[in-house]
């Protein structure tokens, strides 16, 4: 019987890993292991949500081990630090509490073919004091640490203790950033109706984008400029072509010499592959992605897969697949049918990946939602509002309904729609 091991249980290795459990694991066809730094899933979109209380973890969290048991998969918990390729094991770290105590030694998993998909880690570009002054969304940790130093901020103004304006620099006009940025002002909002006693024009936030434009994967200028005005309309200070070179405990230093102080400064600049890639003995580029086929496949060893922001898979015209969140779900998609394939026929023909740009949206809080549907069909179809809204939100639910099936899916659904109703619209606890 093969064994596959995933490592990342990220939202494509989370809807790779239950295709390839159903299908394999379940039937006894194959042995399926989930290897993941945590010991929970919560879709990574969500997680400037999850960092202002917007968003309730204890009810939009997968555990990875009462799932695999439920499709056919076992849960293993470390982090990814060597490859063995000629004995075919993969190499964990240690596990250790968060006061230092050992839990785990190092282990060694065996596998007949293994996937790669670690996503990316926020790039700093090498600029002083953004690895000790600001605060990335990565991980779910990270995101509940922001929460709680951005509740303690608005609590120490309701009280009186701190005084003057809320402060609040976030670098990159991405989708992270500009969702970020609406959903502090919401939390402003928000908190100012639970009876926090705070000025009307606290939070001062400004956001700062190197390129000349917000959002700039969008594909049309309109949409861009929709953002811009809305960001504007709330409340938030926009920065354009303006680089950031160092990282305060103050605030930021731009390149053009101006100083913008900030109490709070969240890092949303871009993203790099995790700098382990570098260190397994399997061919990466310069930003250290994996280098694959458009199967997925690595050029360095056939039993390695890879998909994500991770990889580096070419496409007809020369260039390479974005790191997107589209992308990442339906090469890894792929890269399940593939193994599905192999698992039966080592020779089998594998399928092939061709990027099509399905669209962007942007969720900007309760304020709007604005995105491109079907971009590769001549330019796509433009939405704001309530159908941008619909159309957002779906891609969580179809998320959600890959993980559990239709009928689980649909009823966590319904839960969900219920605790939105029912819950405070902030978690402050």
């Amino acid at each position: 019987m093969n064994k596959i091991v995933v490592v990342g249980g990220g939202a494509g290795g989370m809807e790779l890993i239950t295709k390839i459990g159903k299908r394999l694991g379940k039937t006894g066809k194959a042995e399926i292991t989930l290897v993941d730094i945590c010991n929970h899933h919560i879709w990574k979109p969500l997680l400037h949500e999850l960092a202002t209380g917007s968003l309730d973890e204890g009810t939009n969290a997968v555990d990875y081990q009462v799932h695999g048991t439920n499709n056919g998969y076992i849960y293993q918990r470390g982090a990814l630090t060597g490859i063995d390729r000629e004995n075919r094991q993969i190499i964990l770290a240690p596990l250790y509490s968060s006061d230092g105590r050992l839990i785990l030694n190092e282990r060694r998993l065996d596998y007949d073919y293994l996937v790669i998909g670690i996503g990316a880690i926020s790039n700093d570009f090498g600029i002083p004091g953004v690895k000790e002054h600001a605060f990335t969304l990565d991980l779910t940790e990270q995101a509940m640490t922001l929460r709680e130093r951005i509740q303690h901020q608005f609590m120490q103004h309701a009280t009186g203790q701190r005084q003057g304006k809320m402060k609040v620099a976030i670098v990159g006009a991405g989708a992270t950033g500009v969702e970020m940025a609406a959903e502090l002002h919401h939390m402003d909002h928000t908190l100012r109706r639970y009876g926090y006693q705070l000025e009307k024009d606290l939070l001062d936030l400004t956001i700062v984008e190197a390129s000349d434009s917000v959002m700039p994967a969008l594909p049309k200028s309109d949409l861009r400029k929709a953002v811009h005005d809305k960001l504007i309309e709330i409340g938030v200070k926009v920065a354009t072509n303006t680089m950031v070179t160092e990282v305060s405990e103050t605030g930021l230093s731009t390149k053009d010499g101006n100083f913008i102080e900030a109490d709070l400064v969240i890092w949303a600049a871009g993203v790099k592959a995790p700098e382990v890639l570098a260190t397994l003995g399997l061919e990466v580029n310069r930003a250290n992605q994996l280098m694959a086929a458009d199967t997925g496949r690595t050029l360095s060893d056939e039993r390695i897969f890879t998909f994500g922001d991770c990889a580096c898979i070419p496409q007809p015209d020369g260039s390479f697949l974005p790191p997107r969140g589209q992308t990442a779900r339906q090469v890894a998609l792929m890269v399940g049918t593939n193994l599905i394939r192999l698992n039966s026929n080592p020779n089998a023909k594998m399928d092939s990946y061709i990027y099509k740009d399905l669209g962007s949206f942007v969720n900007l809080a309760h304020f709007n939602t604005i995105g491109n549907m079907f971009s590769f069909f001549h330019g796509g179809l433009q939405l704001a509002g309530s159908p941008a809204r619909f159309v957002y939100a779906s891609l969580y639910r179809r998320h959600i309904l890959a993980l559990h099936g239709p009928l689980k899916g649909s009823m966590i659904l319904m839960i969900h729609g219920l605790n939105r109703l029912l819950r405070p619209q902030l978690k402050l606890w």
